[in-house]
């Protein structure tokens, strides 16, 4: 089963900040917003919509359409309840696999979601088929120094903690614990994303470690994220 249709994992998920806050719980959200084009007419597809708040931003800043897709029946289901939008057409599917037209999408977007899919190159090759001639690639993952290990989390060393960094060109799999669940994710190299995407005719346009938003610095559980890099944003344009 996919964690996030799990009962108790989606309700410990509903639980965090981003899930009741939205956009302004999200400390990446300002720098993803500065890196977002003008939305104007644009038609998107936004892969691994959650709850739908990249969605909804999305059309109500101008987009003329977006298609929003995400493996979980229940995120999917409480996106249409909370973001639901005529503009938006909502899809449960692998994203891996959704197919669409040729040249049809003026974005293609995801968040934090592709750091679970096995092969990212398998992911820009399908994604290019669809995204328009210089069209844009944006997504966040996790940052490989916090995929690196698997653990994800910080471990006492003497007087002080410590970030490890283990087994970083060792790409693969990962067993980790989210939410109090087992979880499989996928760690590659810094340079595994940047070189696949430019093997694969794109431009790299953009890349932001983010920190933290002003408003949630003070924030206990972001003492941390000024310790080490936790997420990953890169857009890229597709040069056909």
């Amino acid at each position: 089963m996919n964690p996030y249709d799990d009962p108790t994992f989606f309700d410990q998920y509903a639980h965090m900040r981003r899930s009741e806050e939205g956009l302004k719980g999200a400390g990446e959200w300002p720098a993803l917003e500065a890196m977002l084009p003008d939305l104007t007419d644009k038609k998107i597809l936004d892969l691994g919509a959650g709850y739908g708040w990249h969605a909804k931003y999305f059309v109500d800043h101008g987009a003329a359409s977006v298609v929003a897709v995400d493996l979980s029946e229940k995120m999917i289901a409480t996106a249409k309840e909370k973001n639901g939008d005529p503009r938006i057409t909502y899809m449960v599917g692998d994203i891996s696999q959704v197919d669409f037209d040729v040249d049809q999408f003026d974005m293609v977007f995801s968040s934090l979601a592709i750091h679970y899919l096995p092969s990212f190159a398998a992911l820009v090759d399908h994604v290019r088929k669809f995204l328009l001639p210089d069209g844009i690639f944006l997504f966040s993952v996790e940052h490989p120094v916090f995929t690196a290990s698997g653990d994800q989390d910080f471990v006492q060393s003497g007087e002080r903690t410590v970030f490890p960094v283990d087994r970083y060109f060792d790409e693969g799999k990962r067993e980790t614990e989210f939410l109090g669940s087992q979880v499989t994710k996928y760690h590659r190299s810094l340079t595994t994303y940047l070189h696949t995407l430019v093997t694969h005719q794109f431009v790299i346009a953009d890349v932001v470690e983010p920190t933290p938003a002003a408003e949630l610095r003070d924030l206990p559980e972001m003492a941390n994220e000024w310790r080490r890099p936790m997420m990953l944003i890169i857009k890229s344009l597709n040069h056909k």
